[in-house]
């Protein structure tokens, strides 16, 4: 059984930092790509970040680009989103995703999500 935990949500001020992590269990990590997707309280979820199977290949959405980073440890079978500079627009539940495809966007699997609120 596939499971997907993230952590690492909270209330964080404008401008601040914070990194999500998702733990990946039951499935071979290294073979999945791995994405981050957001929905903000009213909106459409949309795809964040994306990184492939062994971190050769990212993409943002482009809202995040130049503050956000996804990276990935397959030895610790976990995916990580760093988001710096953080703004209002941001405010938004955060999901892992993890799939078997060429796109970045790959979203077989999801996970429960964590909050992200950036509010001062």
């Amino acid at each position: 059984q596939v499971q997907l935990v993230e952590s690492g949500g909270g209330l964080v001020q404008p401008g601040g930092s914070l990194r999500l992590s998702c733990a990946a269990s039951g499935l071979t990590f290294s073979s999945y790509t791995m994405a981050w997707f957001r929905q903000a309280p009213g909106k459409e979820r949309e795809f964040v970040a994306g990184i492939n199977w062994n971190g050769g290949r990212t993409d943002y959405t482009g809202s995040v680009k130049g503050r956000f980073t996804i990276s990935r440890d397959n030895a610790k079978d976990t995916v990580y989103l760093q988001m710096n500079s953080l703004k209002p627009e941001d405010t938004a539940l955060y999901y892992c995703t993890a799939g078997r495809s060429l796109s970045l966007r790959a979203n077989q699997y999801w996970g429960q999500g964590t909050r992200v609120t950036v509010s001062s």
